[in-house]
């Protein structure tokens, strides 16, 4: 039987190809996805500036609850304390120990020096951390910096430049240049010890001589909080955003298990589709001796032959696919640029181990369904194909039909933090759901007003509406891979820009002002600002995030509260209770709900955990209402800002009656506008949701272009004999193309419809939960280029495999061995 089974796949080369491709897909497909996972789980950052200290002592960059239930990156730097670098000092088997702070730095001008780049400055002591070696001039005194060799260009010590620092410009002697000593991505400005703001963001250590660093960094006595990095794990000091592996774990799992489920689909509707076209081959084989195993195990055989070949390919090209989409995301700010795609042999063996599974899963309901095949019954259907469904067929659809409606009806109750995650699943299910009734769904749509329709096209609009309905089994594995497509594609971008809307309009429909100055804030632009004519009110901005932790929220534990930031009156939501103009020093504004819950009210003093692991008491001065699901927690402007890591407010609202000319020449890097900035630098929190979304989507348009023009050609190569007797009976071939160019438009019509019909049970919903009424948002080109995308692979496809099919003359397609 496998002999046959070789021997069979060159006549069914159409069908096979489309498993083929199918298979190197998934294949290399799920070994990106666990190379992610195994990224997400290594989360190695190899260190640049910091390489020289074998140990890196730092905060750790991610919250724990105080429950013990998951963790989440802090915000915002999490410094340790200074006193930390002498006692490390003093430690048994330490040679010395660095103090390094990082804070932002800008070379504005100066003769031949780059300008504006955002930069980190350094104290000249932390040049040791790279190292860092003078090529001219001398380490910087009071006043004076040193510049990275890249960045001062032609200047030439000591020459003038100008530094911004904490947003403000200031004159500085080039003292020296300097020049790394290994690969830095971002060059360093230093200046002279004294002139560093206060505070220590790492510590490097460096052990004597004959002590291990391993050994030694475990006995390091750090307090609570704070960490000590060997290896590549130091990129964590160094490099924002490298905290916990999460996002990443998430992603390569919703990523990977979309890909096994749409690849099952697509192989199982192009199996079914060639074991249903080849009843007829596969009755004589039972009829000439064959018995129901040896049938089964021939399907299984031939199949299989191919899906390994295209697994052993995936799997090659799976290294490709992994840095791509890898280096999608960090070009996206999903993770870190200096984050290293770690993809050894397990992603490659899990992705082995599965895409078999699959396959063979898969091919095992074909081959059962084939090696039940009765020889009279078989001849008799491969005339007149059977298109009714079985009893367990019905009730396996229905019950997912049954679980999609269940889904959309329970989303617009979750808030808008849970809407997607409870909503999301209502395109898969249902994509199931009409992959299982997919010729039911066929033949219920052809309601008299489409067949009138149709049918007024003439002879060939009556053939196509006849080959629908009798082929309806046929038509259903084109309709499978169109729907599915257009549900998951339509529906996860469309859930995901209706809530990015949402959130926007969320975090800014509540503040009052017209013109935006975006930047960080020093507090002379402030005062320069709010005292131009025409301006009748201001306040800064400030942004970050926290958790209540005195007494402790539950219901903010791993996600974080956002934190606004306030110096003036410029909220416009309801205060319920107490004053907003009381919003000054140690003191905090909640949401009516939150205090209920909490059991405090005004007056009450809480303990806010901020994005920098900071613990403050403040007071509560007042009760403020936000948009429902989308509550912050308001905070002083000063006092937030004081623990982020810029130490700026990143944004100036003002009101104003009229026109107002802010100039900003004094102040490098801001800028001006009107409240789309508002929006700016704004983290909503759906990231890596909508990369998910954005993945899952270039999936289904993937796996559409293979399932639809390999089905469609499929279909239509096997209808060889069907074209010879229609030609021979007075048709002609422009006849039989405008019949195929119909049913192509049917069918991909349908399969739009569908797709959006069942994108709607996640989309709709999700826009209820989320903006208040069932109307999502998001660009209409989306669509329509959707649906472009759609037809032109359906209509060609169809047009170029119905040429090939009528190529040979009708007497002998009749006596065709295929079709």
């Amino acid at each position: 039987m496998f002999r046959l089974a070789v021997t069979t796949l060159r006549y069914r080369t159409a069908a096979f190809l489309a498993i083929f491709v199918a298979v190197l897909l998934g294949g290399a497909l799920l070994s990106a996805a666990g190379g992610l996972l195994e990224t997400g789980l290594r989360l190695n950052a190899p260190p640049q500036r910091l390489a020289a200290a074998p140990i890196i002592v730092t905060g750790d960059p991610a919250y724990h609850p105080p429950n013990g239930s998951g963790s989440a990156a802090f915000p915002e730097r999490h410094r340790v304390d200074a006193s930390l670098v002498a006692k490390l000092a003093g430690t048994p088997g330490v040679a010395k120990a660095i103090a390094d702070r990082s804070f932002p730095a800008v070379v504005t001008a100066g003769p031949g020096t780059g300008a504006g780049g955002v930069l980190a400055g350094h104290g000249w002591g932390s040049a040791a951390l790279t190292p860092y070696r003078l090529v001219g001039g001398s380490a910087p005194r009071g006043g004076q910096v040193v510049l990275d060799e890249w960045l001062a260009g032609s200047a030439t010590p000591g020459d003038q430049v100008t530094v911004t620092v904490g947003g403000e410009p200031r004159a500085f002697v080039l003292a020296g240049i300097a020049v790394a000593q290994r690969q830095v991505d971002v060059p360093a400005v230093f200046f002279a010890d004294a002139d560093v703001p206060a505070g220590v963001d790492a510590i490097g250590v460096f052990p004597a001589d004959g002590t291990s660093v391993r050994e030694l960094a475990k006995r390091l006595d750090l307090p609570v909080g704070v960490k000590a990095y060997t290896g590549d794990d130091r990129g964590v000091a160094e490099f924002a955003g490298i905290a916990t592996s999460l996002p990443l774990i998430i992603m390569s799992g919703v990523f990977g298990g979309m890909v096994a489920v749409v690849m099952a689909l697509v192989v199982s509707a192009t199996i079914g589709l060639s074991v249903r076209q080849r009843r007829r081959e596969l009755a004589l084989l039972r009829a000439s001796g064959a018995t129901p195993r040896q049938v089964g195990k021939m399907v299984i055989a031939e199949t299989m032959v191919v899906g390994v070949l295209g697994l052993v390919l995936g799997l090659l090209c799976g290294r490709i696919a992994g840095t791509w989409i890898f280096g999608m995301l960090a070009d996206g700010g999903i993770v870190p640029a200096q984050l290293r795609f770690d993809q050894g042999p397990l992603p490659f063996a899990g992705a082995a181990i599965l895409t078999f599974a699959v396959l063979r899963v898969t091919v095992g309901f074909a081959a059962g369904r084939a090696a039940r095949i009765r020889p009279i019954q078989a001849l008799a259907e491969a005339a007149v194909p059977n298109v009714a469904l079985s009893r367990i067929r019905m009730i396996i659809g229905l019950i997912f039909a049954g679980a999609t409606v269940a889904i959309a009806l329970s989303t617009p109750f979750m808030g808008p933090a849970n809407a997607a995650a409870v909503g999301g699943p209502a395109g898969l299910t249902g994509s199931i759901a009409t992959a299982i009734l997919a010729p039911l769904v066929i033949q219920r749509a052809l309601v008299p007003r489409i067949t009138r329709l149709v049918e007024s096209r003439g002879t060939s609009g009556v053939l196509a509406v006849i080959n629908l309905r009798v082929r309806a089994v046929q038509f259903g594995a084109i309709l499978i891979p169109i729907t599915i497509a257009t549900a998951i594609a339509i529906g996860n971008i469309y859930s995901q820009t209706t809530q990015q809307k949402a959130a926007v309009e969320a975090f800014t429909s509540n503040l009052a002002g017209d013109v935006i100055i975006t930047g960080g804030i020093p507090a002379s632009l402030s005062e320069t600002a709010s005292a131009l004519p025409g301006v009748t009110a201001s306040s800064e901005l400030v942004r970050s995030k926290g958790w209540i932790e005195e007494p402790y929220d539950t219901s903010h534990t791993s996600d974080a509260w956002p934190l606004l930031g306030l110096s003036g009156p410029i909220y416009k939501d309801k205060v319920t209770k107490g004053s907003l103009n009381d919003l000054t020093g140690d003191t905090v504004a909640l949401p009516p709900g939150t205090a209920k819950k909490l059991k405090v009210d005004v007056g009450s003093e809480i303990g806010l955990r901020l994005g920098d692991d900071a613990l403050v008491k403040v007071k509560v001065v007042a009760l403020a209402e936000g948009p429902s699901g989308y509550e912050s927690l308001l905070l002083p402007a000063k006092l937030l800002a004081a623990h982020t890591t810029t130490g700026l407010p990143s944004q100036l609202v003002l009101k104003t009656t009229g026109k107002v000319n802010v100039d900003l020449s004094k102040w490098p890097g801001t800028s001006i506008g009107g409240r789309e900035l508002l929006s700016d630098g704004l983290d909503t929190g759906l990231g890596v949701d909508a990369w998910i979304a954005y993945l899952l989507a270039a999936i289904a348009v993937a796996y559409t272009a293979i399932a639809s023009v390999n089905t469609i050609a499929v279909a239509v190569l096997d209808r060889r004999r069907e074209f010879g007797l229609q030609r021979l009976t007075g048709s002609t071939r422009r006849d039989v193309s405008r019949m195929l160019g119909l049913e192509g438009l049917l069918i991909a019509g349908l399969g739009l419809v569908t797709g959006l019909i069942t994108a709607a049970f996640t989309v709709l919903p999700i826009a209820m939960a989320t903006r208040g009424w069932p109307i999502p948002s998001g660009p209409a080109w989306i669509l329509l280029a959707w649906i472009a995308v759609v037809l032109l692979l359906v209509l060609p496809t169809t047009a170029i495999t119905g040429r090939i099919a009528m190529r040979p003359k009708p007497m002998d397609a009749l006596g065709s061995a295929v079709g």
